[in-house]
């Protein structure tokens, strides 16, 4: 379901041996791969594809940044829930709360995470189409 003002997008993601280090436990580069895809999924459930937006535009969203507390560990065969919200729409980025939880409620990660809107040709940011995603927030 598309995120809005009360209700941040979800998408579950179940942790398999790949995600994993030798002892099951989820390898902490494997969280940033669950949260690039929530994004992903959430820019497809506001209808956004981002093939079609880089073939037709020359624009992509890379990250600029990331802040992670890694509170508690997931572990292999866990259901978890990457939740997805707008914190701060800037002309060229968007700042995301992202949380992963386990299927019982426990928080395991909390991030902050800034996307730049960049022209992929120069690699240069460039502003955010005002129709590129809609329901996207007003600049701050």
């Amino acid at each position: 379901m598309p995120a809005n003002a009360g209700n941040p997008f979800q998408w579950p993601v179940r942790v398999y041996w790949e995600d994993t280090d030798a002892g099951g436990v989820v390898y902490h580069a494997s969280y940033l791969r669950f949260m690039e895809r929530a994004r992903s999924e959430w820019l497809r459930a506001m209808g956004i594809n981002q093939s079609l937006v880089k073939e037709s535009s020359g624009l992509a969203f890379l990250v600029r940044e990331m802040q992670i507390d890694f509170l508690r560990a997931a572990l292999l065969d866990d259901e978890l829930s990457v939740s997805v919200e707008i914190k701060e729409r800037r002309a060229a980025s968007i700042l995301f709360a992202q949380t992963i939880r386990r299927a019982d409620g426990a928080e395991l990660i909390r991030a902050k995470v800034r996307v730049a809107c960049v022209d992929i040709h120069r690699m240069r940011p460039v502003q955010i189409p005002a129709d590129l995603i809609p329901g996207l927030p007003p600049k701050n």
